[in-house]
């Protein structure tokens, strides 16, 4: 089993840079960031859409064509601090920027320059608004010291100070007619004022500390409560609901249903009146879109997820994805869309999450000593239907039965074990039980260990539990009774996660000692110990049918490792921080991983696919090996250089080289053939001669090249080839070598040749005839 990352579902959250989001997708299309790479500390988005302006910490204002993600023009804020706010007029061709250092500026967009610079705020301008009406040229801003100043663009002066918020004022917002304006403020009140005169003319105390306040239209709204067509707008503030108010007799008209849990504070909301959209932002980052005339959700979009600490495939066919993050909210995401759904009901942070056999329930447990069973019908709405208690401290991990949805067992860090049984009426339902989530009782409970249980697995014919600490031990009990059937000994240090083999009476356990074993459930013995990770091993998976392992660990690498061979025959690097969620899908075709750099990441089986593509490549060099012989062999060299070059073998084009100067027309026939080839194909016969020339058996073919290069190719041609500086720094030392050992061996074969002459003895004169009187 190989994988390839092929998406992630969230990203990390940024203010270096501003996002587009498709509201239809949830897709980001694009990341906007400014060159400075600096902190962008405010953005507004002009009335006709064209011109996005972000502001840095660097003092610059950089304006985008956001639609191709390219900055139009760059230029200094003049601010002596960071610009906290910005606001366009309506027709997009005023900006004013609001700064830490009390200033307020107006700039021309169109004609690239200042208007205006409004000094008398103190502290930070942290508010600035221009009046509906762009023919009264107004601004308004707001300070540290709670008082809307009004600006005349014509006069260059303030015109009125309006006091009577006692906090920092929040948000301004105007009438249709423009003759009225509403602010809010933390100090928990929204006031109406009349801007002829000046005044405030209504104060709504609302009970919360308002972080924004929207008008409505004039128009009646049965569903809001509106009835008349007075003047009404909604709040957004830290009790993390929408209302809506009726501003002549200051009463709540409308109260949005409240969910439970923490991080419900809106920190933003606005009006898209166009699109009959209205937009909240929540205090752990999530988007939330409902209609405006009935505040019916229709989107969620999850923003920043801190930590992922559990991931799971949800549905039988594996089409969504639970996530459960630093957060105690879940998240649930559809993964063709990416439509994401914000489950609410823990109180405190989610720390496991496990799937039932078909997929329809999962289960999900918190630091608030609780578990909730959740299911999603077949439209992908999820609701809580079923919840339970009593474990004494956190509860970290959870396991659900494998065979039926009969039961599921929860680890504690009390030490315990519990068995939860599923009543039948839960799974006779297909909607939520009348009355609310049903309550759960535990069946039995179980001391395991004396430190935290990190993990506990069911067996696949759900008879054997498994549980790992923190005390470098993992037990064997069995279901349903609890009974200890043995321990399992060996790890240097606590256990992060055991599995059950879903092949083999087999069992995985991963160690903060860095190691990942297998045990034989019969003896309890150690077959096998699989040592690669440089930190904790905090997750493990069967994979394959059983035949591999997919670990994940602190260092942030996933390793997939062969249980024949001990061998681990891939790493992936894809997260930069520890590696907590691990989940495989039911085909055993995808993986997804969730990390402390808050991603998921789903990952898919590439195996076949490479073993295809290099089969193929086997195929295709038999065939172009078999090409090569052939046109050798009718010594039509050009060709055969060409297609030894397109495979890409130095060898094989050495091959060719060789077969060329064994032609009795050598010279000739290498200079023809190297100097028809394309550009290419001599910078990739160059860098193969630096590979010969290192051979002083090859050396002779390499200099042979590289010579007829040098006399054919002019030296400007020569020095535009790609690399040619790196190859001739490889090519001098070793031609140098070569030379003098050619030079050496010559003058040895001169000195030679010299003794051989010199050795020769002299012809010596013919003995005289012997007389025969003397024999």
């Amino acid at each position: 089993m190989l994988l390839s990352a092929r998406s992630s579902l969230s990203t990390r959250a940024g203010r270096c840079r501003v996002n587009i989001l498709d509201v239809a997708s949830g897709a980001v299309l694009r990341s906007l960031e400014q060159e400075d790479q600096e902190d962008i500390t405010a953005f507004d988005l002009s009335p006709d859409d064209e011109v996005l302006v972000t502001a840095s910490r660097a003092l610059l204002l950089a304006q985008w064509a956001w639609r191709e993600g390219s900055v139009i023009r760059l230029w200094k804020a003049i601010h002596t601090a960071p610009v906290a706010t910005m606001a366009f007029d309506p027709t997009s061709t005023l900006l004013a920027t609001g700064g830490c250092d009390g200033a307020v500026r107006v700039w021309d967009i169109m004609r690239h320059y200042g208007t205006h610079h409004f000094r008398g705020s103190p502290g930070v301008v942290h508010l600035v608004a221009f009046h509906p009406d762009p023919a009264r040229l107004l601004l308004f801003s707001s300070a540290a010291d709670a008082t809307i100043r009004m600006w005349s663009l014509q006069e260059r002066s303030c015109l009125a100070m309006l006091t009577a918020h006692y906090s920092a004022v929040t948000s301004l917002t105007f009438s249709a007619d423009g003759h009225t304006m509403l602010s809010s403020g933390r100090d928990k009140i929204c006031i109406v004022w009349d801007l002829q005169s000046c005044q405030a003319t209504k104060t709504v105390p609302v009970f919360e500390s308002v972080e924004a306040a929207v008008t409505l239209p004039e128009e009646p709204a049965p569903e809001l409560g509106v009835k008349s067509t007075g003047l009404h707008f909604l709040t957004a503030g830290d009790q993390g609901m929408l209302r809506v108010w009726e501003a002549a007799s200051g009463q709540c008209v409308y109260t949005q249903p409240q969910l439970p849990g923490p991080g419900r504070e809106l920190t933003h909301c606005a009006l898209a009146r166009a699109a009959g959209l209205l937009l909240s932002v929540t205090a752990d980052h999530n988007l939330l879109l409902y209609e405006a005339c009935s505040l019916q959700l229709q989107k969620q979009f999850a923003g920043y997820s801190e930590e992922v600490l559990d991931v799971r495939f949800l549905g039988p066919e594996d089409s969504h994805v639970v996530v459960a993050s630093n957060s105690p909210c879940l998240k649930v995401f559809e993964l063709q869309t990416s439509a994401c759904q914000i489950l609410h009901g823990h109180t405190d942070i989610v720390l496991a999450l496990d799937v039932f056999r078909k997929g329809w329930l999962f289960a999900s447990c918190a630091k608030d000593q609780s578990i909730r069973i959740w299911r999603m019908n077949k439209a992908g709405k999820v609701a809580c239907v079923a919840q339970g208690s009593g474990h004494t401290h956190g509860v970290g991990t959870i396991c659900c039965s494998r065979l039926k949805e009969t039961f599921l067992v929860t680890g504690s860090q009390d030490c315990t074990v519990k068995l939860w049984p599923l009543p039948e009426a839960l799974l006779s339902k297909s909607t939520v039980p009348d009355g609310g989530p049903v309550l759960l009782q535990a069946q039995a409970t179980q001391r395991c260990h004396e430190k935290d249980i990190n993990s506990v697995a069911v067996a696949p014919n759900d008879k054997l539990l498994a549980t790992g600490s923190q005390d470098r031990t993992a037990k064997l009990w069995a279901l349903p009774q609890c009974q200890l059937l043995g321990v399992f000994l060996g790890h240097r240090r606590g256990l992060w996660c055991v599995q059950f083999s879903p092949m083999d009476q087999v069992l995985a356990t991963a160690s903060a000692d860095g190691t990942v074993k297998l045990w034989a459930l019969q003896d309890f013995s150690c077959l096998k110990t699989f040592e690669g990770h440089d930190a904790s091993v905090l997750k493990v998976a069967f994979v394959s049918r059983g035949t591999q392992l997919l670990s994940s660990g602190s260092d942030g690498l996933l390793k997939l490792w062969t249980i024949k061979n001990n061998e681990c025959v891939r790493t992936l690097d894809a997260h930069e921080d520890k590696v907590w969620g691990l989940h495989c899908s039911r085909l055993d075709d995808h993986a997804l991983t969730g990390a402390s750099d808050s991603c998921v990441i789903l990952w898919k089986d590439v195996t076949e696919v490479e073993q295809a593509e290099e089969q193929a490549k086997r195929e295709e060099q038999v065939v172009k090996q078999q090409e090569l012989d052939n046109l050798l062999q009718e010594k039509r060299y050009l060709r055969a250089l060409g297609l030894a070059i397109s495979l890409d073998r130095p060898h094989t084009v050495l091959t060719v080289i060789q077969a060329i100067r064994r032609d009795p027309e050598a010279c000739e026939k290498l200079e023809a053939t190297v100097f028809q080839l394309r550009r290419d194909q001599k910078e990739a016969l160059l860098r193969f001669c630096v590979t010969w020339n290192t051979n002083s058996r090859h050396c002779h073919e390499a200099q042979a090249v590289l010579g007829v290069l040098l006399r054919h190719e002019a030296p400007e041609e020569l020095l535009a080839y790609e690399g040619v500086r790196a190859s001739l720094e490889a090519l001098l030392p070793y031609t140098e070598r070569h030379f003098q050992r050619l030079s050496r061996t010559l003058q040895a074969a001169t000195f030679l040749d010299f003794l051989w002459h010199n050795m020769k003895l002299p012809t010596l004169p013919a003995a005289p005839p012997v007389p025969p009187s003397t024999l």
